[in-house]
């Protein structure tokens, strides 16, 4: 059993007790604890620490712990009908209403109940994530010189060198700015590229954190199709021409959710067709660091080779390592990034020191490489298995695209399998899939479900989980 799930069960046990100790009264002795309970101390004082941020037990120093004393404040019922008022009042002059939808979001950050296989999580599971190199780089990360002072605002130098040689080309230190992960970056780049009211291009399908962003900024998100070689040029070039936006958003390398990699040929087209608009690229390269083993050698992102600051790159380290490591980056050149830096200063001042000291710790180990490569290994090894599980189980689903990066596949649904309703049925088999709808932000084309194979616990899962899928097929087939 491991030490987090041994602090759980000594918290759940002493909860329990707790009947038996008058309010104030003292708890057993922290050595009597670890005799009763054969745990070690450092479980007992978690335990202890956990039950005291519930408000059930005080710690005090030298003495011990003792039942917190009974709480006798009741809850004053207010009336909050006057806010749908407030929060409505402008709505009316809003040229794009800026009212936040998260709930295409929250699909993928919601732990679905116990049992449920989760094959719609968008971050590696635990048993992917670094998690002995993450605790041992923030442990050094807290003895550097220096670790709990002010970090400059644009972020430490070391790491945006480090960023900086990741991008490639010729982008230096002075062109990043780094940030609390890449949800963060694209919400900065948006509100500083493009005013409220006006069209934002978009490939369709795309991620749905990204339409929120926008929705939420009071943008117009404007699809422009996709295929499997990635955005279409001739079609973001009408879109350029028939909406005057000024800015196209794109995830060139394993895009979201399709997998697709932007074509050779297409690539230099994109940037010339921004250019030619005057408008920028926003860049998302979130999947980077998610290439499978059997990849061919990935093209460069695109601002690589910008020089004249048409592309605003995003990356982030969040997806490869935790979903707790909010680190990334934003790369720009020209007078945007004035701008960029500003907005971002102005919204949360810099990014902790400690978070930056550790994930340079990170990069800079021996266990990074590892990491990456293990994780480049079991993301072929899993994408292999869904990928027949679901040629074999759910022939109905069409998947004319397996991707060679990322952690997740995008099957289509037939005409008469309607998307909720599949999707319910899965949810009562035991798994829960991500809708496709989200991911247009106009009438989609077809029924589709993203299938992640990143947030699984292993081979068993993925397995049991297309098998459940099966189940709720076999339910809506008459």
């Amino acid at each position: 059993m491991n030490e987090r799930s041994s602090v759980a069960e000594l918290a759940h046990s002493l909860r329990g007790e707790l009947n038996r100790y008058s309010p104030g009264g003292k708890l057993p002795s922290s050595r009597a604890l670890v005799e009763r309970y054969r745990v070690s101390p450092v479980t007992v004082t978690r335990a202890l620490a956990q039950l005291a941020a519930e408000g059930l037990v005080v710690t005090r120093p030298g003495a011990g712990a003792f039942r917190a004393e009974r709480r006798t404040a009741t809850a004053v019922v207010g009336d909050t009908s006057w806010q749908e008022l407030a929060l409505s009042a402008d709505s009316a002059t809003e040229l794009v209403p800026r009212a936040v939808d998260a709930s295409g979001v929250l699909v993928t950050l919601a732990a679905p109940p116990p049992g449920v296989i989760e094959f719609n999580g968008g971050y590696l599971h635990a048993s992917l994530q670094p998690e002995r190199a993450l605790a041992a780089a923030l442990a050094r990360a807290g003895r550097r010189p220096g670790a709990w002072s002010r970090p400059p605002t644009d972020g430490l130098p070391e790491l945006r060198e480090w960023f900086a040689r990741e991008i490639g080309g010729s982008v230096t230190a002075a062109d990043l700015l780094i940030t609390a992960g890449g949800q963060s970056a694209i919400t900065t780049a948006l509100r500083a590229l493009t005013p409220p009211g006006t069209p934002v291009l978009v490939e369709s399908p795309t991620y749905p954190g990204m339409l929120a962003v926008a929705r939420a900024a009071g943008l117009r998100p404007v699809p422009v199709p996709a295929d499997a070689d990635g955005v279409r040029p001739e079609l973001l070039e009408a879109a350029f021409r028939a909406t005057g936006a000024r800015v196209f958003v794109c995830q060139p390398l394993f895009q979201n959710p399709t997998g697709a990699v932007l074509a050779p040929e297409r690539r230099r087209e994109v940037v010339r067709i921004a250019r030619a608009a005057g408008a920028f690229v926003v860049e998302d390269d979130f999947a980077r660091r998610l290439v499978h083993e059997d990849a061919p050698p990935l093209p460069a992102p695109l601002a690589a080779d910008d020089p004249d600051g048409v592309v605003v790159h995003v990356c982030s380290l969040t997806k490869a390592t935790s979903p707790s490591l909010r680190v990334g980056a934003l790369a720009a050149r020209g007078p945007v990034l004035e701008r960029l830096r500003a907005i971002q200063v102005v919204d949360s001042f810099f990014v902790p020191r400690p978070l930056q000291e550790a994930a340079l710790e990170l990069v800079g180990s021996p266990a990074w490489h590892r990491h990456l490569r293990a994780v480049a290994q079991e993301l072929k090894s899993r994408r292999d298995l869904l990928t027949g599980a679901v040629a074999h189980q759910l022939p109905m689903l069409a998947l004319p695209y397996v991707p060679y990066g990322g952690y997740h596949l995008w099957p289509r649904l037939p005409d008469t399998l309607p998307e909720a309703a599949f999707l319910a049925a899965a949810l009562r088999a035991g798994v829960a899939a991500a809708p496709g709808r989200p991911y247009f932000c106009a009438e989609p084309p077809a029924g589709h479900i993203r299938l992640s194979f990143a947030g699984v616990a292993g081979p068993t899962e993925i397995v049991e989980g297309v098998r459940r899928l099966r189940t709720a097929v076999d339910e809506l087939t008459p």
